[in-house]
């Protein structure tokens, strides 16, 4: 190593050092959550993705984002009950629509992003994430009916074919990467195959025992295990998710060794730090430094977050965990308290940049955070606040319908 290399190795070292030692003061919880606010907040922020320019695609369809649709999807039917709604919102229904037609077309419809000003594999990458969010957000819906429809079929169709079966992803899919966290990085192939495993886990009518998909699924198994121990612990955690919809996935000593990894990584406060749990289990400079610095050297945040805290604490609940287990009941207390009183969301910054809060890419992380937080506190029994609608559309309207730019790279998380 050159002596330049190895100063600046040495000051990285050093700044990295000097921001390891943040404390950060604990909350009040209140008990209490608003489910009426954030059904608004992602029903505003589901229409700003959807019309969004930079989000539009071929045939009129949009394209589906881990941050905004995918969370959207799985979290919004909890809240129904709450919203007095029988049927599926508007945004649900748009979002099924889109799907459905790009899955009947799909032999015609263009990639979310081709190699053509991407660079290349692109194209493969963009195949391969949306086939199984596709998939995933079909089978969800169909569970909801106990019945698996034949757009559902063909969407899982799609992703089998798909699939790797040789090199050193066999068993997984090409994965768009954009040096993204924690959606889009060099890791999140494994993130993508997980996903998969969930979405075959909850489809209904026992599609997991298709004989004609066994093979595909042997793969899996495999291609999850192998690579297990380089994942990063949010990895390891939708894994675990993905194992509670398919028996057998992974045994019990490895379930209850990811559930002691991430009880010994909650903060003092009851809440997890994205910053601290998204980097592969391999030790790097780059990973050292990313825990403290986004690519854009500003600080990383060390505070406890909702994206984490929701994802976490809803898994936890999938596997089985007491409702009396100490880490439980302090995770769900601190996303009882960390609700913001002004739109409803839940606290989540971006990896990669220091974004603009108000702007679109500024809300990403709070979209998922918000998703995984109504489905962990909806299925703990943590009170909510029942405010009337009139009441709590007043503070809607502080959330913007953003019409930014179209898509970048450096725009999406």
């Amino acid at each position: 190593m050159s002596e330049p290399t190895r100063g600046r190795v040495l000051a990285l070292c050093l700044v990295a050092g000097c921001l390891a030692g943040c404390s950060h003061p604990s909350k009040t919880v209140n008990k209490s959550w608003d489910p009426k606010a954030a059904a608004a907040y992602l029903d505003v922020r589901e229409t700003t993705w959807m019309g969004w320019p930079g989000s539009a695609r071929d045939h009129g369809t949009f394209c589906v984002s881990c941050h905004t649709v995918v969370p959207y999807v799985l979290s919004r039917p909890t809240l129904r009950a709450a919203l007095a709604e029988r049927q599926p919102s508007d945004n649900e229904r748009k979002i099924l629509q889109n799907v459905t037609e790009r899955v009947r077309l799909w032999n015609q419809v263009g990639p979310y992003y081709s190699d053509e000003g991407y660079g290349n594999g692109k194209l493969a990458e963009s195949r391969g994430t949306e086939a199984v969010l596709n998939a995933l957000i079909l089978a969800s819906s169909d569970a909801q009916i106990g019945k698996l429809s034949d757009i559902t079929r063909m969407a899982f169709s799609n992703m089998w074919a798909l699939q790797r079966t040789e090199g050193e992803g066999k068993g997984a899919w090409p994965w768009l990467q954009f040096g993204m966290e924690p959606w889009e990085a060099p890791d999140s192939q494994y993130y993508g195959a997980a996903l998969a495993a969930v979405a075959t886990g909850i489809a209904p009518e026992n599609y997991r025992a298709s004989p004609d998909i066994q093979e595909k699924l042997s793969l899996l198994h495999d291609y999850l295990n192998r690579e297990y121990p380089a994942q990063s612990r949010m990895n390891r955690v939708v894994l675990l998710w993905a194992s509670t919809k398919w028996p057998g996935l992974v045994d019990a000593d490895r379930q209850n060794t990811i559930i002691r990894e991430v009880s010994k990584a909650q903060q003092a406060d009851g809440g997890w730090a994205l910053s601290s749990l998204a980097w592969p289990n391999r030790w790097s400079l780059h990973s050292f430094v990313r825990v403290r610095l986004r690519s854009d050297w500003s600080r990383q945040s060390a505070d406890s977050d909702g994206y984490a805290t929701g994802l976490i604490t809803f898994v936890l609940q999938e596997a089985g965990v007491s409702p009396q287990d100490e880490t439980l009941k302090s995770g769900l207390s601190w996303l009882a308290s960390s609700q913001s009183s002004e739109d409803g969301s839940w606290p989540s910054l971006s990896l990669t940049l220091r974004r603009n809060p108000s702007s679109n890419a500024g809300h990403f992380m709070r979209d998922a955070a918000t998703a995984y937080a109504v489905l962990a506190l909806s299925d703990s029994g943590v009170a909510a606040s029942r405010g009337s609608m009139a009441e709590n559309r007043s503070a809607y309207r502080s959330i913007p319908e953003v019409r930014p730019k179209p898509d970048t790279a450096n725009q999406r998380n």
